[in-house]
């Protein structure tokens, strides 16, 4: 009867295999596209034998998905402003505050982030973990157009959660086009102007000032 493999108990060396895998791969892809990456180049820049890295991953898919995890786990307060401005305040400086907030989010990682969005529709495991983050970010803003609706300050000609869907999704599309430096999208402040002004208009049926 063939013995069953008991993994050995990991040391502090061990730990740092996984956090030296996800290093090597954000480095490496400030330098070239997702699509060029292979994983002998993941696990020549860590330093890495192939067997620790397919003991912590799958593929290179699942170190993405791990490092976008990470990434937007400081994403959550950016919308805070807006989400939780109180009735009567004037609700553009929270709109611009999350907008520029995601601006620079976005600027920030951007490697990263062009990675997912230009590979989440062929990976089922990007697929997943990208609807699941912007379906999140679409249920925030949809649950403040419902509250900002119910008090008059939003028409209610539209349904909510369609609007925030597509205010969602114009906001990823724009951030990506200035991820890769697209005029008039890689100037972030012309972006956040843009952005909100459509946010302004379509919610509150006036311009930004």
């Amino acid at each position: 009867m063939a013995r069953r493999r008991v993994p050995p108990a990991r040391s502090g060396d061990d730990r740092d295999v996984r956090r030296a895998i996800l290093t090597a791969t954000k480095d490496l892809l400030d330098e070239r596209r997702f699509d060029e990456l292979s994983v002998a180049d993941v696990l020549q820049a860590a330093g890495v034998a192939r067997g620790s890295f397919y003991f912590y991953f799958e593929g290179k898919h699942d170190v993405l998905a791990e490092l976008i995890r990470e990434a937007v786990g400081v994403t959550s307060e950016m919308a805070d402003p807006w989400l939780e401005h109180p009735p009567g305040a004037d609700p553009e400086p929270g709109v611009r505050a999350g907008i520029e907030g995601g601006a620079t989010f976005w600027a920030e990682h951007a490697a990263l982030l062009r990675a997912v969005v230009e590979n989440w529709h062929s990976d089922p495991r990007l697929r997943a973990l990208w609807l699941e983050l912007m379906g999140s970010y679409t249920a925030i803003t949809e649950a403040r157009i419902r509250a900002d609706q119910e008090r008059g300050l939003t028409p209610s000609s539209v349904d909510p959660h369609d609007l925030a869907a597509t205010l969602t999704w114009l906001g990823e599309r724009l951030y990506y086009l200035a991820a890769l430096d697209v005029e008039p999208f890689g100037d972030r402040k012309r972006l956040a102007d843009v952005l909100t002004h459509v946010w302004m208009s379509a919610l509150y049926s006036r311009p930004a000032t």
